[in-house]
């Protein structure tokens, strides 16, 4: 990968990191107004290193290290900048297991907001989705059982990274779903400042799996994740301070991101499956999908105004 890729990759990635994780700024935004000031200059501060290296560093680094057997630590972290064709090697062999897995659950969590979760309609066909919401169960049932039928016939462990991204994904939203209501009750409620910060800590943590597998559609250079995703990180910090408001009167902010997660696994899963797929392709549909979005969004903002 040359010095443009890089530089594209990490642009894309911080993008998506951005705009996946704009209910994670807004939940953490209305709970820190509840807090006092020197709790919130902790969270803001340390809350940051351990959101980019303790989730977004780590996880990344962690999930290379324990598909690809026979390399070290070190080895994981720069595996795809290696010249070591042990290291290669180990990489290619473990790349379509972790790419269908993280496509699996990318792919469950785009149609479960098609299906089951409020939105503001951006795309003809979305409300007719959202009126089927029963059917999204038989839909990721269905899914999950043609993806391993066809992943048996090259790779028992493909097979078993789709079963475990399904997994991923309904434990994830789990979560996700009693984040809400979290919420409302840590806003009410007298708990301390300290707890509060616990909780928003877990609640960044599951909001950041889908950035982290969602990175592995980009690259597999976990230092260009930790940097992508870090930088993307540091904004939705900045969106939780500053213009979180603003955020959410871009109503189809939410579309680009789920859009772009459809695209991100599907590229992930045909990828496992032996297609080559131009390192630009991910940042270039991240970028045109969230840009056309963005711009819809501005002109609902003018249309209001």
């Amino acid at each position: 990968m040359n010095l443009a890729s890089a530089c594209l990759t990490i642009a894309g990635l911080c993008l998506f990191e951005t705009i996946s994780s704009i209910d994670n700024a807004i939940i953490n935004a209305e709970v820190l107004a509840t807090m006092r000031p020197k709790f919130r200059r902790w969270f803001l501060f340390w809350g940051i290193l351990i959101a980019v290296f303790g989730v977004r560093g780590l996880l990344p680094w962690g999930i290379v290290w324990a598909l690809t057997p026979g390399i070290g630590p070190g080895e994981a972290f720069t595996a795809t900048f290696s010249s070591d064709p042990r290291v290669m090697d180990a990489v290619n062999l473990s790349t379509p297991v972790l790419l269908l897995g993280g496509g699996v659950f990318l792919i469950l969590l785009f149609f479960h907001w098609l299906f089951l979760e409020d939105k503001n309609f951006g795309l003809p066909g979305e409300r007719f989705f959202m009126r089927q919401g029963v059917w999204f169960y038989a839909v990721a049932s269905i899914l999950l059982a043609v993806v391993v039928w066809f992943a048996m016939r090259v790779n028992p462990m493909m097979a078993f990274s789709a079963v475990m991204g399904s997994t991923a994904f309904f434990i994830t939203h789990g979560f996700k779903q009693n984040a809400e209501q979290g919420e409302r009750d840590l806003i009410s409620s007298n708990k301390s400042d300290l707890a509060k910060i616990f909780y928003l800590e877990i609640i960044d943590t599951t909001f950041s799996i889908d950035g982290v597998l969602g990175a592995f559609a980009f690259t597999l250079a976990v230092p260009l994740i930790l940097i992508g995703n870090g930088l993307g990180a540091f904004v939705v910090r900045e969106l939780t301070v500053r213009n979180v408001e603003t955020i959410k009167k871009y109503r189809y902010l939410k579309n680009g991101a789920m859009y772009s997660i459809l695209i991100l696994g599907s590229v992930m899963v045909v990828g496992a499956f032996g297609a080559h797929i131009p390192h630009f392709v991910s940042p270039a549909a991240t970028f045109g999908v969230v840009g056309y979005f963005f711009f819809k969004s501005r002109r609902a903002m003018t249309r209001c105004g």
